[in-house]
């Protein structure tokens, strides 16, 4: 009897050296295919990835000729799937032995449950941020920026934080309004429904895009935290931050614009968009303080 679930896993590849193997490694035997689209690296990852895994026929390799960005690739090798269930993986992650197995037990218990995301931890441990959280409306985000969630002790609701790892862990499965799209089992029949990823993001908030866009479409996501998967988050993007933090502000911004444009007061969505930008600028300004004070000290 086969013991594979019936999971396509779609991991989009951009210079996660050795991560991209031993992400594979931990999940092969575990789902019926496994499709790595790979983003133009230039890396030795594939390299080690087809010399640990010659000929193996649940494994398949597609390389784009150039960076089409995290969400353009998810739908890429979402185009290559075969089975009723996606899981949408990281290549810096590593599931735990029986998380994928928890993860369906909760996806198959529901037919209303379109999403299911897992425990993400660090290397020590850890909880990690995303996994589970609120959508981060331009109020909340709001708050986030200038630091009124320390307020939420006192006024809970007005001040809430959509950080949801700053809350006690629960001891069951619980729906949340968002998970993070480096652990994300979808189901095949909701994504006919919602439609794919939306390509206008490149790299972060397309995520919490396709959350959103669950939700409006009355599908659950739910968080389950018996399912541990380690996650070395930043693997594939250390080496250009500034990149990084580009696209991540342009993609908040985009997500505002598209959702809440019309929900919230134009100088709301003003002082939000000036946020954005205010944030990366303090981001690039530090990223060059760190790299001159580095050279200083060499």
């Amino acid at each position: 009897m086969d013991s594979r679930q019936p999971v396509s896993v779609v991991i989009v590849n951009y210079n996660a050296g050795t991560f991209l193997t031993n992400c594979v490694l931990a999940t092969l035997n575990q789902v019926q295919q496994i499709i790595v689209v790979d983003n133009a690296s230039y890396d030795s990852s594939l390299l080690e990835l087809e010399a640990r895994f010659p000929n193996e026929k649940h494994l398949q390799i597609i390389r784009l000729n150039s960076n089409t960005g995290f969400a353009a690739g998810c739908n890429t090798g979402l185009s290559a799937s075969t089975q009723p269930y996606i899981l949408f993986l990281n290549p810096d992650c590593i599931l735990g032995e029986n998380s994928l197995h928890r993860m369906m037990e909760i996806m198959e218990s529901d037919a209303s449950i379109g999403m299911v995301g897992g425990y993400l931890t660090n290397p020590d441990g850890t909880e990690q941020g995303g996994g589970r959280r609120a959508i981060p409306t331009p109020w909340r985000a709001f708050v986030r920026a200038f630091g009124l969630h320390h307020l939420a002790k006192f006024w809970p609701k007005l001040f809430f934080d959509f950080h949801l790892n700053k809350q006690p862990l629960p001891n069951k499965p619980i729906e949340v309004e968002a998970i993070s799209g480096a652990l994300m089992l979808v189901r095949r029949d909701a994504i006919n429904d919602v439609g794919h990823w939306d390509e206008s993001y490149f790299l972060h908030c397309e995520d919490l895009d396709w959350c959103m866009r669950f939700q409006q479409k009355h599908w659950k996501i739910v968080f389950v935290p018996d399912a541990p998967v380690k996650h070395f988050q930043g693997a594939c993007s250390h080496a250009r931050p500034l990149f990084v933090a580009w696209h991540k502000h342009k993609g908040m911004l985009h997500f505002y614009q598209k959702f809440f444009r019309h929900q919230h007061a134009s100088i709301l969505m003003g002082l939000i968009a000036l946020a954005v930008w205010f944030r990366f600028g303090a981001s690039v300004i530090f990223h060059t303080v760190k790299q001159c004070c580095k050279r200083i000290k060499s």
